[in-house]
């Protein structure tokens, strides 16, 4: 597999594979950002995964870069398959359509099907989280079925809700913060994806796999009162 390391400025690298977004690709990335932080090399401030690369960000006057450089080259080009906790894929309970899904009307045309048919094949998949980013906790997970795959608005919100769990061509992601977005809503969840409240702030992180479950309005009050109560 094709390796690059590139220098980002005098303080970070990327390292790239192929230039291709697969599970493979991604998981070779995983795999390096997890190897380097776990080496806690002097200086290292920060390992971060993406699709297909791995950014390391580095104090300058405390590493060798020429060493830093041998170093993840020669972790980046060996096999390794990564240490999994759990084969369990995180649950995510996602109240679909209404005011909480303001766009699933729009994929179900789109689409071709009617709505039933994509909350059915949204929740049917298992995704995998191929990186987090944009906000804190925010997930980029594929692939979804190309039969309910829908482009970005083409004028983002000003304010999607926390929660909001939408679709932008093959991947979806829920919102973790009130923030601008451009992709289409389908549904809401009451589940936290960042949370610095919580022993593990973060819900999701790379390399996971995440399975969606269609409950009513009645079952997501509740599980928020839950959510709620519990940090009170």
């Amino acid at each position: 597999m094709t390796v690059r390391v590139v220098p980002a400025g005098d303080s970070a690298l990327v390292v790239e594979f192929e230039e291709r977004i697969t599970p493979e690709i991604n998981e070779r990335a995983i795999a390096l950002a997890e190897s380097i932080h776990a080496a806690n090399i002097p200086g290292v401030r920060d390992v971060v995964p993406t699709y297909r690369s791995v950014a390391i960000h580095f104090d300058p006057l405390r590493v060798d870069f020429d060493a830093l450089v041998a170093r993840v080259e020669r972790d980046a080009e060996q096999p390794r398959v990564r240490a999994i906790t759990s084969t369990m894929p995180v649950r995510i309970p996602v109240c679909y359509g209404g005011d909480f899904g303001p766009d699933l009307t729009d994929v179900a045309t789109l689409s071709g099907v009617d709505e039933d048919e994509v909350i059915r094949i949204h929740s049917a998949a298992t995704y995998r989280v191929f990186m987090l980013g944009f906000v804190a906790g925010f997930a980029y997970m594929g692939t979804v079925d190309g039969r309910i795959a829908a482009p970005r608005l083409s004028t983002p919100r000003l304010r999607v809700p926390v929660g909001s769990v939408g679709i932008a061509g093959v991947q979806t992601g829920v919102y973790p913060a009130e923030t601008p977005g451009g992709w289409r809503l389908i549904g809401r969840t009451p589940v936290k994806p960042f949370d610095p409240a919580r022993a593990e702030p973060f819900l999701l992180k790379a390399g996971d796999a995440v399975q969606f479950h269609p409950i009513d309005r009645a079952t997501f009050g509740r599980l928020e009162r839950e959510s709620a109560a519990s940090i009170a």
